[in-house]
């Protein structure tokens, strides 16, 4: 097959996997949204115990998907997984409109993670099997931006539609079922390593799908020599994840509380994500310049600043939604440079176990965020004691990455690169 062919070939799973990430954006902020209006109608039992409730159970689904059902891709490929958690991401999704209590609405949170979690594992290990050599940085941000496009989007509907907040479920469930189809018949069947899109200019290469006996486990990250880079990325993700997911959820509480009006808070976590999505776009053309290392210590660093100087009430708007955006364009592709520099660090045929257990354990990350800002929140200090806790959780991140190497040794005794020194 033709290097052209290969890549008007590629163009589907290009957007699909996209598309698959702005589910995941939606299920990103949607609670973030809709918590403040829960709180103050008291909807189905809601307080703030109850929303920090809601908010936790669904990300211990998230990650309970992304740590025992995202690694299935390794082993039976990548597009039945997706098509299979987008389904069931949406049934549970559009029962939330139905629920009729607080632990109702929770459990069916819980279930909708449940399919969600293995989707983002899943969906970049898919992109970076395609990505032709040199470009997995970009290759991983650009279907991130799929994650905050989603984002943004549910912001904006959110100011449209709320206070009537069930609207908010029934869109994400539909756009779920209406990606099912286009999944099913457009994203080609593959394992890891079946297809690899060569960079222009090269022969198309395909390479047979692993043994049985040599499939991906987690045990192989416990092997040297892994257990290092695992450890990094895993105290990275955690942190990355506690960032995203605490500033996403609880952003138009934390405003509200700093004296900021509600329809103030849902424009700066719309200006959040819009930044977001600049920021991966910039952060993935330098990592494959400069090196995924380099470029993820620096955002993660950056991103302390700019949490820090959120701690500060800001009278000016301009000032305040630039401050806002600036610190989107580094919270959020930090997370994903980690991604990034997984996919690149882990042969192909652990490149789903990989992602999914940083993933997974992020998401550890992504529970307790919400769950210490609702703790903060409960307490009336929120403001600004949530944004000194999310400046030091960037540090520790830049502390764990610093231990991680430039470059692994493969097993078989090659080297892994990971882009420019």
């Amino acid at each position: 097959m033709s290097t052209t062919s290969l890549e008007n070939k590629s163009r589907w799973p290009v957007w699909l996997c996209w598309l698959a990430m702005v589910l995941d954006g939606f299920d990103l902020v949607v609670l973030g949204t809709v918590i403040p209006t829960l709180i103050k109608t008291h909807d189905l039992g809601f307080d703030a115990v109850g929303a920090t409730f809601a908010a936790t159970i669904s990300l211990v689904g998230v990650g309970l998907g992304a740590l025992f059902i995202a690694p299935l891709s390794d082993r039976f490929g990548r597009r039945n997984l997706l098509v299979a958690c987008v389904t069931w991401f949406s049934i549970f999704t559009i029962a939330v409109v139905f629920a009729p209590n607080v632990a109702v609405f929770s459990a069916f949170r819980l279930l909708a993670g449940l399919g969600l979690g293995a989707c983002l594992p899943a969906a970049l290990a898919y992109m970076n099997d395609y990505a032709p050599a040199g470009s997995a940085g970009k290759s991983t941000t650009r279907t991130m931006t799929g994650y905050h496009a989603g984002a943004v989007a549910t912001a904006f509907l959110a100011l449209m539609v709320i206070p009537d907040w069930r609207i908010m479920f029934v869109v994400g469930g539909v756009a779920g079922f209406a990606l099912v189809p286009f999944l099913w018949f457009k994203l080609p069947e593959t394992l890891p390593a079946v297809i690899s899109l060569p960079a222009p200019g090269n022969a198309a290469a395909k390479e047979p799908a692993p043994a049985v006996e040599d499939r991906a486990s987690f045990k192989d990250l416990g092997r040297k020599p892994y257990p290092l880079v695992a450890a990094g990325v895993a105290v990275a993700s955690f942190m990355g994840l506690l960032l995203v997911y605490g500033l996403n959820t609880w952003l138009p509480q934390l405003m509200s509380s700093a004296g900021y009006s509600l329809s103030a808070g849902l424009s700066l976590l719309l200006v959040l994500n819009v930044g977001a999505v600049a920021g991966l776009v910039v952060a993935g053309i330098l990592a494959d310049k400069h090196g995924t290392k380099k470029i993820v210590l620096l955002w993660f660093g950056l991103s302390a600043v700019f949490l820090a100087v959120l701690s500060v009430k800001i009278q000016n708007e301009l000032i305040l939604n630039a401050a806002v955006f600036v610190t989107g364009v580094f919270v959020f592709s930090s997370q994903v440079l980690v991604y990034a520099w997984v996919s690149q660090l882990f042969p192909p045929r652990l490149r789903g176990t990989a992602l999914g257990f940083a993933a997974g354990v992020g998401r550890l990350g992504a529970i307790l965020g919400p769950a210490v800002t609702g703790t903060l929140v409960a307490a009336g200090i929120a403001y600004p004691w949530g944004f000194y806790v999310f400046a030091g959780a960037a540090v520790l991140a830049v502390a764990a990455l610093v231990m991680v190497p430039q470059a692994v040794p493969a097993a078989a005794g090659k080297r892994t690169a990971v882009g420019p020194s």
